[in-house]
């Protein structure tokens, strides 16, 4: 394969990687970076971290490199975190092994050290499944990994039915590495992905988010749909996604390959947007009438934070009337554009109009109402709750409606004053 990108050889994330092979290899063990690392810096990016197989023991790892500098959090699999210096993090330091079975769909119930070469065996994939001995620059592969890495595949290592098997959440992170790296999923590692989708229920909702949140804040989001789509995943941890369907092209059912290809685009016009502004858009062709908020509802199901959860459904509230912001009234349209979400929502709104073939005029006057002066797009409230008890006015339901009549009348420039705005208020009640 081409040659990697040359590497920062000043990172400290680095360094600290290299120093722990040397380390290893003084004390007279066999130890190679590992993983994901290795991936990356055949693929010409810089790796985020750095893995490191090893021939030594947990307790000779803790021994090696002392006992305040390591956590054997992970020990019972072989794991020890080496802690680096100031700005070089940690790296997990793992013993070659062999994993027993996997009676819970996730982990295995036991391990047993092993060799470099049967431990690249019971890896997800062959392109996570390559080694480098950072120190002689040798790439060592066992799973075929810098062939696939050549061919732009994602392939499960041996048989993909047993690796599927081993752990469901290798269903999404192949999908993930797939659309990321713009790779293809190897039929056969697709076909057992499709056999067992609908085990993915087994992995916590919050991995399943985690793995969502990679792929919808990625540039390649789209392809991530397509990938979830035809591997029958997008069915299982999102069941409204039934109403998106590529091959239903012809009547009566062509509405929901429209849907789906209307989700794509939009999902492809976003530009690095937030989780939550992804997730809008790929919800926005799944909402149906009078059914709970579907963010509200994904977001329970995926335990999604309260923050993601209340921006997208904000977002499919919103874009509507940031799209025809033009035919508004200003006092409408600027209480929304002061609200946290605003520049996602201008982001959003125009993915969605371009996708529709509609006029981004209102789109285009959103944008440039948010580059007004913040004290002129948003100015600090002439009153509050407090002002109005104060004045003696008893709180009660009529309250809210009062002060968003009360700022409405401000943002519009009819009242500029506390006193107008007390004024106004009391002549509401009456």
């Amino acid at each position: 394969m081409t040659e990697p990108v040359p590497v920062d050889e000043r990172s400290a994330a680095r360094q600290f990687a290299v120093e722990v092979v040397q380390t290893l290899r003084a004390a007279g063990y066999e130890a190679l970076w590992a993983g994901g690392c290795v991936r990356d810096w055949l693929l010409g990016k810089i790796p985020k971290d750095y893995d490191v197989a090893t021939s030594a023991h947990p307790d000779q790892i803790r021994d090696l490199f002392g006992r305040r500098r390591t956590l054997a959090i992970g020990a019972s699999f072989g794991v020890i975190t080496v802690l680096g210096p100031r700005g070089a993090g940690q790296i997990e330091v793992a013993t070659f092994r062999r994993d027993g079975g996997y009676s819970d769909g996730r982990h295995p119930d036991g391990v047993s050290f092993s060799t470099a070469a049967e431990d690249a065996q019971r890896r997800d994939f062959t392109i996570n499944g390559i080694f480098f001995d950072p120190l002689e620059e040798r790439v060592i592969d066992y799973v075929g990994g810098v062939e696939d890495l050549e061919r732009k595949v994602v392939r499960a290592i041996g048989d993909p039915l047993a690796r599927i098997s081993e752990d469901k959440l290798r269903m999404l992170r192949a999908v993930r590495f797939a659309a990321t790296f713009d790779f293809e999923l190897e039929a056969a590692t697709t076909a057992a992905i499709q056999q067992q989708a609908h085990e993915i229920v087994i992995v916590s909702a919050e991995r399943i988010a985690a793995e969502m949140r990679r792929m919808l804040v990625h540039p390649g989001r789209a392809t991530a749909l397509r990938l979830l789509v035809e591997s029958q995943l997008l069915d299982v941890i999102l069941p409204e996604a039934r109403l998106l369907d590529p091959a239903s092209d012809a009547g009566p059912n062509e509405t929901r390959g429209a849907a789906y290809e209307r989700a794509r685009s939009i999902l492809a016009r976003l530009e690095a947007p937030h989780f939550a502004t992804a997730l809008a858009a790929l919800l926005r062709e799944l909402q149906v009438a009078d059914a709970p908020p579907i963010a509200q509802v994904v977001g329970s199901r995926w335990r999604l934070s309260n923050e993601e959860r209340g921006l997208a459904s904000w977002l499919l509230a919103h874009e509507a009337l940031a799209r025809h912001a033009h035919l508004h009234s200003w006092s409408r349209v600027q209480r929304m554009l002061i609200q946290p979400g605003a520049e996602e929502l201008v982001q959003l709104g125009r993915a969605i109009a371009e996708t529709l073939g509609e006029s981004t005029a209102g789109i285009d006057y959103c944008a440039a109402k948010l580059r007004l002066p913040r004290e002129e797009l948003n100015p600090a409230p002439l009153i509050t709750g407090n002002d109005l008890r104060t004045a003696g006015l008893q709180p009660g339901p009529k309250f809210r409606l009062l002060l968003e009549s009360i700022r409405d009348a401000q943002l519009l420039g009819e009242i500029t004053t506390k006193d107008e705005a007390l004024h106004l208020a009391r002549r509401l009640l009456t």
